[in-house]
């Protein structure tokens, strides 16, 4: 037995130091997963798409240089038009076209209207008669507002900037996010890697018992009862060694691949605990109301609530739409004689619309919008209260967690210690097997329930890194580039 025990001890060495080793830090590992993780990834795309949206919203308030042409057109074609009188008459038409107009446009977010400042030009080629006419525009000024009543971009400027700041601050929450789900892959690696050296221990611990126990056994000291048990411990214990490998593989493909390492081959080291530092209520909701995106969120959704309300008000009374224009134009034969007398041309054009009869439509769109905005403000009361409450017993829960790692730490000393002595005392022949199995069980148990605990520990405080987004070891908000070059 002690021959296949050793042999397959060598067996798992073997594996095991045939690939290349990596140690690691927790702190390495959290570092690594902030730049290489696929949750990383995903997040550079959604800020970049946040970023390019605000700077969509910045440039549409500047001038907009744009130039629109129709290239040469042509039509060769019998077409029906209404002459002076009235008639519809059939005319051939062989002629091409060709137009272009440079504009100048600016969004006026006082009014909600935008002003554009136009140059146009125009030329009709006529194969009839071998001819062309040219048109010219060389200014023309021209409003339009859809309704006075709603003005889209008021709202605008103060929802775009809340969505803008809201995406930074969850950015940041973010890679806090990667620091817990790191923490968490972490430990169930390092749990993985302890359960499984105290299963090969353990095995190596059982078989030889178990030929001091058949030795004992041939001098009739224990009984074939006890013997068995032993015997059946040594399988067990084989068992779980195979067990406990499967699940160090999968933990640590988990690991390597979340941090795109090179080796699944990785040692870990154990976290030592951070220094004593003191968290209060009032100081923790303090800075998740200063820093936290929750808090611009809601902002923004009772904003957007009340632009929603606004529009559908502006639209359900009196619609006035105003189109106005004032410029120069000119047209003839010979493009030169173009820009003399220029003819003035102006147009206002405003629109009216009064609803008289629509059975309820208008009010009953604007009720439910007056009802959608109610929802909303409950709603947003009842995150606030729950966005409150998570932080007040995170704390709570935070400030009696090291405790409980003091705790767990001590049993688990005592336990390893009582353990020896419970082996001693069977090798003595004081005690029996089930007695030592029982030290055995303990003794693991609390390995696992102290690791158990230092996780709790670690995960909590990234949590509450998370909850609040302030370092309170260094006593200072995080920012982007404290997470990135931490």
């Amino acid at each position: 037995m002690k021959r296949h025990l050793t042999f397959f001890l060598f067996i798992i060495m073997g594996i095991t130091f045939a690939q290349e080793k990596q140690f690691i830090t927790l702190q390495q590992a959290i570092a690594t997963a902030q730049e290489k993780s696929p949750d990383y990834k995903t997040l550079l795309n959604q800020n970049e798409s946040s970023y390019w949206r605000f700077r969509n919203f910045k440039a549409s308030f500047l001038p907009q240089l744009r130039l629109d042409a129709t290239l040469p057109s042509y039509s060769n074609s019998i077409n029906r038009i209404t002459n002076d009188s009235g008639e519809d008459i059939f005319v051939q038409t062989n002629q091409s076209r060709l137009e272009g107009i440079l504009s100048l446009n600016q969004n006026v977010a006082l009014t909600g209207g935008t002003i554009s400042l136009s140059s146009q030009v125009e030329r009709v080629d006529l194969y009839a008669n071998d001819a062309s006419r040219f048109a010219i525009i060389p200014f023309s000024l021209n409003y339009r507002q859809n309704s006075l009543f709603y003005n889209p971009f008021k709202w605008d400027k103060k929802i775009e900037p809340l969505l803008y700041e809201e995406a930074k601050r969850a950015f940041i929450e973010s890679m806090e996010q990667i620091a817990l789900n790191t923490s968490r892959r972490y430990f169930a690696l390092l749990k993985a890697q302890m359960q499984t050296k105290i299963a090969i221990q353990n095995l190596s611990n059982q078989d030889t018992l178990f030929q001091i126990s058949k030795g004992r056994f041939k001098m009739g000291k224990i009984a074939e009862n006890d013997l068995l048990q032993i015997e059946l411990s040594v399988l067990n214990s084989k068992n779980n060694v195979t067990t406990n490998e499967i699940s160090l593989k999968q933990s640590s493909q988990n690991l390597a691949r979340y941090l795109e390492l090179d080796t699944e081959n990785i040692i870990l080291d154990i976290p030592k605990e951070l220094s004593t530092f003191t968290v209060t209520v009032e100081k923790a909701l303090e800075e998740a109301n200063s820093n936290r995106k929750a808090v611009i969120e809601f902002r923004r959704k009772r904003l957007q609530a009340e632009q929603n309300l606004a529009e559908v008000k502006g639209d359900n009374r009196l619609s006035v739409r105003l189109n106005a224009n004032f410029g120069i134009s000119q047209q003839g034969a010979v493009f030169n004689n173009l820009f003399e007398d220029y003819n003035q041309q102006q147009r206002v054009t405003v629109s009216v619309g009064i609803p008289i009869l629509d059975w309820g439509v208008s009010k009953s769109r604007r009720r439910l919008a007056e009802a959608n905005k109610d929802l909303v403000n409950n709603n947003v009361e009842q995150d606030e209260q729950e966005f409150e409450q998570e932080i007040y017993l995170h704390v709570l829960n935070w400030q009696n967690q090291r405790n409980f790692l003091e705790t767990a730490k001590k049993a688990q000393e005592i336990a390893v210690k009582r353990y020896e002595i419970t082996k001693k005392r069977f090798i003595l022949g004081k005690i029996t097997i089930t007695d030592l199995n029982i030290a055995l069980q303990e003794q693991d148990r609390s390995v696992l329930t102290f690791l158990n605990s230092l996780e709790k520990f670690w995960t909590d405080y990234y949590t509450l890194r998370r909850l609040t987004l302030f370092d309170f070891v260094k006593n200072k908000k995080i920012e982007v580039n404290d997470i990135l070059y931490d």
